[in-house]
């Protein structure tokens, strides 16, 4: 085996990919993370509500609905069926809208092989439970390892084989520490990795979740004061403030700091929040702009997972007595009906504080009514 050039040092015996795995979902993130497994050379089959789309990729080898102009690999086939989709299969990724995991996980149960890993592709926090995604798939799907794959990806650009990278999480058994390698998050991390596409592996599946779910709501806040016409200062303080928000919420059930300064934290935050491609930052930009909801998106009823996250987010975290500020700005403002202008200076002019959470310091904000009153009114 050879010396690798790059790691310094001899890669370990490698692990074996899933042979088949079912994809449920044939949305933009769906149909591109089953164009990454067909590339890597698994059998793939993609299960999709809308006969057109199945259709289309089964004998255009495109999904111009989601994924317009983009070849497919010949291999990747569609079914309507759910039954179709996971028969035989190994393993399988549910990639639906989060406020669809618990009806669709529902269904994957009725059809799913005894105990295959299901990998959740999702983000966010369900809002009459409070349960992340993983653990609304774990009440539906008893019996079944469950993780998920999350991380800073574009859907177009992963299936165009630009170079991405991701974190596959699952909770790791004993039996996963003695033979890693035959652990489903491993398996998973090699079945999709390809020569664009490159996968890490996580036993910390709350503090993925977790940047998952915050940092579409910290992308809401970005938008939001660049398109009042804040630059870069405003942004990089909103995000960095954002990680620190997302550490305190995954430390407190459970999940790990060091987790939230990964792919699945920072990296997905900083690329979502850094693009309007990304529909939560788009959100953002054109409610600073003082569009209205109803004629955001050209009034085209778009789903944007950092809407409802903002609201099952902060409920979450008056559960735990968890403090987010910026997540609770974003709340009152998209559903508690607060100018946006106005709530922003009040965010600003907060109570100053200690970066590092352990001085447990606060002292009063000696500008508080200045910056209330300048940018209250350079925002409206």
């Amino acid at each position: 085996m050879k010396h690798h050039p790059i790691s310094g040092h001899t890669p370990p015996n490698p692990a074996h990919k899933y042979e088949r795995v079912a994809v449920i979902g044939a949305g933009s993130w769906g149909t591109a993370l089953a164009a990454t497994l067909a590339q890597s050379g698994v059998s793939v089959r993609l299960w999709g509500r809308n006969s057109s789309v199945v259709d289309a990729i089964n004998r255009e080898h495109r999904n111009e609905e989601m994924l317009p102009g983009v070849d497919l690999p010949e291999t990747l086939h569609a079914v309507r069926e759910m039954a179709g989709a996971l028969a035989n299969a190994d393993a399988a990724l549910i990639v639906v809208p989060s406020r669809s995991i618990r009806s669709v996980s529902r269904q994957v149960a009725e059809h799913a092989p005894a105990g295959i890993p299901i990998a959740v592709c999702a983000k966010g926090i369900e809002a009459e439970t409070g349960l992340l995604m993983s653990q609304v798939a774990e009440e539906e799907l008893p019996g079944h390892p469950i993780g998920c794959v999350s991380g800073p990806t574009f859907a177009r650009e992963t299936a165009l084989g630009h170079p991405t990278s991701a974190t596959v999480a699952f909770p790791f058994t004993y039996a996963d520490r003695l033979s890693p390698q035959d652990s489903p998050a491993v398996r998973m991390a090699v079945s999709l990795s390809t020569e664009s596409f490159r996968a890490y592996v996580s036993d910390d599946l709350v503090g993925v979740e977790i940047g998952g779910a915050v940092k579409n709501v910290i992308a809401i806040a970005c938008g939001m004061m660049t398109g009042a016409g804040f630059a870069e200062n405003t942004r990089a303080a909103l995000i960095t403030r954002g990680v620190d928000e997302m550490k305190v919420l995954a430390e407190a059930l459970g999940g790990r700091r060091e987790t939230v300064t990964g792919l699945s934290g920072i990296g997905d935050l900083c690329l979502t929040c850094s693009s309007p491609t990304s529909r939560n930052m788009s959100l953002g930009q054109q409610l600073g702009q003082g569009i209205s909801r109803a004629d955001c998106f050209d009034g085209r009823p778009v789903v944007v997972e950092g809407e409802v996250n903002a609201r099952s987010v902060t409920d979450l975290a008056r559960r735990l007595g968890v403090s987010m500020p910026i997540c609770e700005t974003v709340r009152h403002i998209l559903h508690d009906g607060a100018d946006l202008g106005a709530a922003f200076a009040a965010l600003w002019a907060r109570p100053l504080e200690a970066e590092p959470r352990a001085m447990d310091l606060a002292f009063s904000h000696p500008a508080t009514d200045q910056a209330i009153a300048t940018l209250a009114e350079r925002i409206s």
